[in-house]
């Protein structure tokens, strides 16, 4: 029988006592919406620790429109660390929601954002200490609707059986659109399998259970959904896309926090798509078109955001926020505003090409600490391969004006296992920060006593494919070569003032793998959390073997599943869902970094036939002059 709000008899309080970083558990953060009447009551789940998905903009948003709306109220749950949720456990607390400590499983819908695939065992193991049946199949008319969205929801079949419906793309309207459809389907007296029908008219809803799994000749081994008969279920879902990004609220993050989390900076989304065509990026397909947010309302909302919570950093995000017509504007701005405040205004990264020397000054205002550029890969050849329009120019040219204006730490991003790469391709990542450490020694002196006040940091991520980019079809470059790869990179990093780190090829390959299965990967998710696998993003809770024993114990091999190839005519596990980005575009996309052939930013030029904008009836909106600034 469902738990009902009102029986709040769980005490958290007498575990505080117990547990590492009790601030995790406080509620009524300034900021937080007090009135949480309802009726119809929702709550949002970023399953991991509290600091880790407290600055989470996605799930500010969420929860700000679904408290304006009428009737409705939202309160936020994350997961428990290890300590606090063995002894609720122990004690038999169930998962309570921060606001009102109401059990999760009282509230009509429960909402999960899959920030990324290593999130899987963690929505397990939430289901699970809120006393919620896992499989949406098992669950009876008086569980909540257990729902899902974000970055890594567009293969989500690995998860599927255990969310009621998925919401595809821009959440802000959709999330109410749901929340409604529900509460008034329960009005009516519609039991759960009507709702699930009803939520599948919706526009931008996948409900999972209205499909079958068919494999055959023209798929995969994972096979592909199909809509079953007779449920009015659409052949494809296609994501939400809001038009304009102005017409939505700018100050998403109002709540300030106990203790510190990660990001711990007031945060404004500047922009929301990218049209720069990166093939390995999943983002800059799925997030399109780009929707600039005009000067004037970013200025004044970082002005609103910081007097309401009292930080001294501001962050401008968005995938590629140099990109955006109006960048320089908004920094000298905000920087002439903030002046004498000790206030810092931050961009999360920056486009070696467009950051030139007014740039750099703008960015750094009083205060300098790193910079950071991602030129992804070490040689031209490589970087047309995977259509990151820079060159080693466009990189000397933003090393120099940064030493020039001020700084002395650089941090360079990188990919390994890139397709076509060679291990000269490798090399060259090495040589590339050298050169950088170079013009830093040119630019602000050379090393004295062995010591140098410039540094350079390489950070290398191991490339997994990822569905709806050109390189959906390619297989993972195996753990073995991957090791091999980084060792050689190592040797031929021999500067002190180089720092290298490398992201973990263990971690990469259940990454991969859950990027690439079907349905059936779900028996290897639900295998590893019965193993004890949770918190996986965490380097000390990431055990390797026991999710290839988990695999192997579901008949699933892991380390081939995510070096597995795809044919590029096949039917693909993911294709009943859609950013808007057609299937021939990415194959076009795939033959052209097979020959080394850029795609140009549509922004910048014109139309290059991806699809999003005739297929979901939206466009481009540039704030300024994208040329000009």
């Amino acid at each position: 029988m469902r738990m009902r709000r009102e029986d709040r008899f769980w005490q958290i309080e007498p575990l505080l006592g117990k547990v590492t970083h009790p601030a995790r558990y406080l509620d009524h953060e300034w900021g937080a919406h007090e009135e949480q009447d309802g009726p119809f009551h929702v709550c949002m789940i970023y399953a991991d620790t509290y600091e880790v998905g407290q600055p989470n903009l996605g799930i500010a948003i969420l929860y700000n429109e679904l408290n304006k709306a009428e009737g409705i109220s939202c309160e936020r749950a994350y997961l428990p660390w290890v300590d606090m949720s063995s002894l609720m456990r122990e004690r038999g607390v169930p998962l309570l929601s921060l606001e009102t400590s109401s059990p999760v499983a009282s509230f009509d819908i429960v909402g999960f954002t899959l920030a990324h695939e290593l999130v899987a065992s963690n929505v397990v193991e939430t289901l699970d200490l809120a006393g919620i049946p896992i499989r949406a199949q098992d669950r009876d008319e008086d569980d909540p609707l257990v729902i899902a969205g974000g970055p890594s929801a567009w293969n989500c079949e690995p998860l599927c059986p255990m969310f009621d419906a998925v919401l595809l793309g821009d959440g802000e309207e959709e999330i109410v659109d749901v929340a409604r459809c529900v509460r008034d389907a329960r009005a009516e007296g519609l039991n759960r399998e009507q709702i699930l029908l009803r939520l599948a008219q919706v526009e931008s809803i996948y409900v999972p259970a209205l499909y079958d799994i068919v494999t055959d000749e023209t798929s995969t081994r994972w096979g592909y959904a199909v809509p079953r008969e007779g449920t009015g279920a659409p052949e494809v879902v296609y994501k939400r896309c809001i038009p304009d990004l102005a017409a939505s609220e700018p100050v998403a993050q109002r709540m300030v926090p106990y203790m510190g989390i990660v990001q711990d900076r007031f945060a404004i989304e500047v922009l929301r798509g990218c049209a720069r065509g990166c093939r390995f990026c999943q983002a800059g397909m799925t997030y399109r078109p780009v929707r600039e947010r005009p000067a004037e309302q970013v200025i004044e909302a970082v002005q609103e955001g910081l007097a309401s919570s009292g930080y001294d950093e501001c962050s401008l995000s968005s995938l590629s926020t140099t990109d955006h017509s109006q960048c320089e504007l908004i920094l000298r701005e905000l920087n002439e505003r903030t002046r004498d405040t000790g206030v810092r205004v931050s961009i999360p990264s920056q486009r070696l090409d467009s950051f030139g020397v007014d740039m750099a000054s703008a960015v750094s205002g009083s205060r300098k600490g790193g910079l950071t550029f991602a030129p992804e890969a070490g040689t031209q050849r490589l970087r047309d391969v995977i259509n990151k329009n820079v060159t080693d120019e466009d990189l000397e040219r933003a090393a120099r004006n940064a030493f020039e204006n001020g700084w002395r730490r650089m941090k360079l991003y990188f990919m390994m296992g890139l397709p076509t790469e060679t291990d000269e391709d490798v090399v060259a990542i090495a040589n590339a920060a050298k050169r950088v450490l170079q013009i830093g020694r040119e630019v602000c002196g050379r090393p004295r006593r062995g010591k140098s006040g410039v540094t350079v940091s390489i950070s290398v991520a191991v490339f997994v494919p990822k569905c709806f980019t050109p390189f959906q079809w390619v297989g993972q470059l195996e753990r073995d070569e991957v090791r091999r790869r980084q060792q050689l990179l190592l040797q031929s990093c021999d500067d002190r003032d180089i720092h290298v780190s490398y992201h973990d090829s263990d971690v990469s390959v259940i990454e991969g793998a859950l990027s690439k299965m079907g349905r059936k990967g779900f028996d290897v998710v639900l295998e590893a959390w019965r193993r004890g696998c949770r918190f996986d993003a965490w380097s000390d809770q990431f055990h390797y073997d026991v999710w290839l024993e988990a695999g192997r114990a579901v008949g699933v091999d892991l380390e081939e599943a995510a070096a597995e190839t795809f044919p590029l005519d096949a039917r693909l596990p993911w294709e009943h869902t859609s950013p808007g980005v057609n299937k021939g575009f990415l194959q076009r996309e795939w033959r052209r970094a097979m020959e080394g052939v850029t795609t140009p930013d549509c922004t910048m030029t014109s139309c290059t036939g991806c699809g999003v904008c005739p297929t979901l009836g939206v466009s481009n909106v540039i704030a300024g002059d994208r040329h000009g600034g």
